[in-house]
């Protein structure tokens, strides 16, 4: 259902290597490059993520509640993914963990404030 998502930038080279780094850790590559718009994908059939200069020309603020959630493989990945989200100057909003028995997920901020998270569904703990 779900085609790309976007958030704002104000500095659209800032983010464009903020991202390609990130992205390098689950092999997402740009799949569009314009003046004021960059996508990333790892498939051409999968959902993309890009980042966009506003239309509008005023300034881009990230939108309170609004939240864009990156499926991982497994723990390990999510934490990967997260560590090198701050690592490029990203900043914490909830560090990776079991929020519940199948869900497991890390939160930050990107540059420009835009909340993310990378998470994966987990098999059940089992009850002993």
């Amino acid at each position: 259902m779900i085609g790309y998502v976007t958030v704002g930038t104000n500095d659209l080279v800032a983010a464009g290597k903020y991202y390609d780094a990130l992205f390098k850790v689950i092999g997402a590559k740009r799949t569009m490059d314009f003046d004021s718009f960059i996508a990333w994908g790892t498939d051409p059939s999968a959902p993309r993520f890009a980042i966009i200069k506003p239309f509008n020309k005023k300034k881009a603020t990230a939108g309170n509640g609004t939240m864009i959630a990156l499926a991982m493989k497994d723990p390990a990945q999510v934490k990967k993914f997260y560590a090198k989200a701050i690592a490029l100057g990203g900043k914490d909003d909830g560090e990776p963990g079991a929020r519940s028995d199948t869900f497991y997920a890390g939160y930050f901020r990107d540059l420009d404030g835009n909340k993310l998270n990378a998470f994966c569904m987990t098999a059940p703990k089992q009850k002993k």
